[in-house]
């Protein structure tokens, strides 16, 4: 990047790594379903968030932060320096309370601008508004110090690297390229399911909804879709119609 002022060197390398965290947090969250959540006993493969393809923006954005955060203080393998425990504790606490400001404003979002809960804590103790809870605010404190001791060292290896070989761009290029792409086909899905919820004055379940349409397709002996998980035999505004009394009980349920 010798040719490139410091705000575009800094523009690139924010924009790979909000793709490395987008694509690592998907696979992060694939896994997480398939094998450890409670809430997925059939233990299916189930493709995580609100875009179709392999990206979570909200690890993108996690991933800067943690970035950004970690680079000071540092504790890097060709640094020596003598370290303050309490210094490295509130470091990491911070980093988690960052993760979980993230996922609030996040979740707020979507409640707020769409009726769309995209992830519901409500049944965890100590959340606010479904949004957050005490059990991931600790997961995400948990891996923050992970991340801090053990990744952080890589990430900056892996930004070296990109800054080293800038032809990558090309496949930087073609990812956000993908992602507008399947940012417009979602957001047309949320757009209709953002109209009904509005109409019935109701937050909409997310991945509830998903669920039952790819119960429904398996119930048809059809195999579930993985990618296009909102295609079903009917249409999304006829399933939300047969599910508006159970969304109405649940969300009375939740206040």
């Amino acid at each position: 990047m010798e040719n490139m002022t410091v705000f575009e060197a800094a523009f690139l390398t924010v924009a790979f790594l909000f793709m490395v965290g987008s694509m690592f947090g998907w696979v992060l969250e694939l896994f997480f379903r398939r094998f450890i959540s409670t809430k997925n006993p059939q233990r299916k493969w189930i493709n995580p968030g609100f875009l179709m393809g392999p990206s979570l923006p909200l690890y993108g954005f996690g991933l800067l932060a943690l970035y950004v955060m970690s680079l000071f203080p540092y504790i890097g393998e060709d640094v020596i320096r003598e370290l303050d425990p309490l210094q490295v504790i509130v470091q990491i606490l911070a980093m988690g309370i960052m993760m979980t400001v993230i996922e609030y404003i996040a979740g707020l979002i979507f409640i707020k601008g769409m009726k769309i809960k995209l992830w519901d804590y409500s049944e965890e103790h100590f959340n606010i508004g479904g949004i957050i809870c005490l059990k991931f605010s600790l997961i995400w404190t948990l891996l923050a110090a992970v991340y801090y001791f053990f990744v952080q060292k890589h990430v900056i290896r892996l930004v070296i690297w990109f800054n080293n070989n800038i032809a990558f761009t090309f496949v930087v290029g073609m990812f956000y390229g993908i992602l507008l792409i399947d940012l417009n086909y979602s957001l047309n899905i949320m757009g209709k399911i953002r109209r009904f919820a509005k109409e019935n004055d109701i937050i909409v379940r997310y991945e509830a909804l998903k669920q039952e349409i790819r119960d429904e397709t398996d119930a048809l002996k059809k195999k579930g879709r993985f990618i296009l998980a909102f295609n079903s035999e009917r249409s999304l505004t006829e399933k939300m119609e047969e599910s508006l009394d159970r969304i109405r009980s649940f969300q009375k349920r939740g206040k």
